[in-house]
């Protein structure tokens, strides 16, 4: 089992750096910098940045420098926990992220926990219940759910939310709480503004997770040790749960890779339509405006996210089976 843990943690190191230098390498792929772009936004508003001003902008932030030494720069910083000024705020990278990533991770838990809710005994109960008219209502709701984007269903509840009941279902805050400090009241008032983005993100997540589930459930339903199980004279549930579905678990379980990932960047669409104050809309701005500092530290967290989420998920699955383990050995 160490060695199997060893293995495991060289390779998410050797593949932390790697996602750093890629994610790098593409911010500087577009042509121009942050100083092009803002010297482009700057002449649509009719102001004019001479060319030593250009010089000067981009000696300030480094960008006249070759790749390597930027890439070089960029990472023993990160490495002290300094990622650079967002140079579009003028601030450091970890204040403009601050409060939007601590709202995109109750976000983002929000939603995974409503997924694991849903997701779990309805799949169970298609998978026992098969061709029931239970079955059929879930399977058919599951597909909606595959087939209809997050960011639709987003846009339909704002609708219906302005039309039918008057309100702005959108932001995570009420107005009056959006600039006001953190307090009970503010806390509160969150909690009671989470809860539908959350709902909305999870409804496609929780349609795969219910498919995969039932589907792997059927194929251990049907083994040998099942129908043993059941002849010693174990009830229906307790032969589901004990056996079947703890091997069933195991896609399952490994969604854990890109679910992690989520609580950076949350869904970057839906956040946008929604107007939440996430980090998702903060990467796409930064993206226009080429902040590679900006961008290049969300991505890099997204990329970490990644590859502790398959890290956590490689553990789950050889506790929960012995056989991923030992074939590893």
């Amino acid at each position: 089992m160490l060695s199997f843990l060893a293995r495991r943690l060289v390779l998410a190191l050797i593949t932390v750096w790697a996602i750093s230098l890629i994610t790098f390498v593409i911010i500087q792929l577009p042509p121009g910098d942050y100083v092009t772009a803002y010297i482009a936004q700057l002449e649509t508003q009719g102001d004019f940045v001479s060319e030593d001003e250009a010089i000067n902008l981009r000696a300030e932030y480094g960008l006249e420098q070759p790749f390597p030494v930027q890439y070089y720069k960029w990472m023993r910083q990160a490495l002290k926990g300094n990622f650079g000024v967002a140079m579009e705020y003028r601030r450091p990278v970890s204040e403009v992220i601050g409060d939007r990533l601590l709202l995109t991770a109750a976000l983002t838990f929000t939603s995974i926990i409503f997924t694991w809710i849903l997701a779990i005994p309805i799949g169970i109960y298609s998978a026992v219940k098969q061709y029931s008219i239970g079955d059929y209502t879930f399977t058919f709701i599951g597909f909606i759910g595959l087939g209809v984007p997050n960011f639709l269903l987003a846009l339909v509840v704002l609708y219906a939310g302005f039309v039918w009941f008057g309100a702005n279902v959108g932001g995570l805050f009420s107005p009056e709480m959006v600039d006001a400090p953190y307090s009970v009241a503010k806390v509160l008032d969150l909690l009671n503004h989470l809860w539908m983005p959350s709902l909305i993100l999870a409804i496609a997540g929780t349609a795969q997770l219910i498919r995969v589930l039932r589907a792997n459930l059927l194929d251990e339903l049907r083994k040998p040790y099942v129908v043993t199980a059941r002849a010693k004279g174990l009830s229906e549930w307790r032969v589901v749960l004990k056996y079947p579905f703890r091997v069933a678990m195991n896609p399952l379980i490994s969604t854990i890779g890109y679910l992690l990932p989520l609580i950076v960047s949350g869904s970057i669409i839906v956040s946008v339509v929604m107007s939440l104050p996430t980090v998702g809309p903060l990467l796409l701005k930064a993206l226009i405006a080429q902040d590679m500092f900006l961008a290049g530290t969300i991505i890099l967290m997204i990329g970490l996210m990644t590859v502790v989420g398959t890290f956590i998920s490689d553990l789950l699955l050889a506790w929960v089976d012995p056989r991923i383990r030992l074939e590893s050995t």
